[in-house]
């Protein structure tokens, strides 16, 4: 697929200012690597952000996840590699990247409770943070057809 045009963060270079602040505050939050790479793997398949997945693919094998959680991860509520903490935080992200699509509140007083019960509150604003900019690499990504053999940020 040919890219619609360059990413915008090439264009507008105080983009990728902004982005790598996000960065480095979920990088400062005490967050597992594992858990950023498991929940930005989960969004970017809920978003079919084929270059995101390709990516977080790559950096959850690096973070040291296994293969069959990379490839279990959209069954991770019955799947026997993940623990109680990553179940919560692939909930969450769920629920952050499905807002429009729950008949309910998008994320309910049990989840959150559950999440309160592996992350602390530093933990939790890291894997908010993850997951809402894992969401914004999506949409961008997938706008701008960005290359999934060669992102821009690889080149």
């Amino acid at each position: 697929m040919q890219p619609r045009m360059p990413n915008p963060a090439t264009i507008l270079p105080q983009s990728y200012k902004g982005i790598g602040n996000l960065l480095a505050a979920v990088s400062s939050g005490g967050l597992p690597t594992a858990i950023v790479e498991l929940t930005a793997l989960r969004v970017s398949q809920l978003n079919g952000c084929a270059t995101c997945i390709n990516g977080h693919a790559t950096t959850g094998a690096k973070a040291g996840l296994t293969t069959a959680q990379m490839l279990g991860v959209s069954a991770f509520r019955t799947s026997p590699f993940f623990d109680e903490a990553q179940k919560a935080a692939l909930e969450l992200a769920e629920a952050l990247t499905l807002l429009a699509g729950s008949p309910e509140e998008p994320l309910d007083d049990a989840l959150w409770k559950r999440v309160c019960a592996h992350y602390d509150e530093t933990q939790r604003a890291a894997l908010i943070l993850n997951i809402a900019t894992s969401n914004l690499f999506n949409r961008i990504n997938i706008a701008v057809r960005e290359d999934v053999e060669s992102p821009f940020w690889l080149r």
